[in-house]
C-alpha cells in the first residue's frame, strides 16, 4: 500500500516549497495589473522607468498591495540596486 506522506524523493529544494504569492508574484513590469496610472508610458513612473532615471521615493499602502514588488521591479527594469528597508525592522516605526 502506498504511503500517503510519500518521502522518497529527497531531492526538493527551498524553491520547490516557496510560498503560493511568491510563485504568481508579477516578474515584469507589463504583468502588475491596476497600476497603469502610473507604470504606463505616458505615467509618471513609466517616463522614470523608460529613462533609467529613478528618484527616491517610499510607497505607502497595507500590507500585500504590491509596493515591493513594484519596487523590485523597477529596479529590475532599470538596472538600479535594490534595498530594502521595513520601518517595523529597522526601528523607525
Amino acid at each position: 500500500m502506498p504511503d500517503l506522506f510519500q518521502t522518497s524523493d529527497l531531492s526538493a529544494t527551498a524553491d520547490d516549497f516557496r510560498p503560493l504569492s511568491d510563485l504568481l508574484r508579477p516578474k515584469i513590469l507589463s504583468d502588475v495589473v491596476g497600476q497603469d496610472h502610473l507604470i504606463a508610458d505616458n505615467a509618471p513612473l513609466g517616463r522614470m522607468i523608460e529613462n533609467r532615471r529613478l528618484s527616491s521615493m517610499i510607497f505607502w499602502g497595507p500590507p500585500g498591495c504590491g509596493k515591493t514588488t513594484l519596487a523590485r521591479l523597477m529596479a529590475d527594469h532599470t538596472d538600479y540596486q535594490f534595498e530594502q528597508i521595513s520601518a517595523i525592522f529597522s526601528g523607525v516605526a
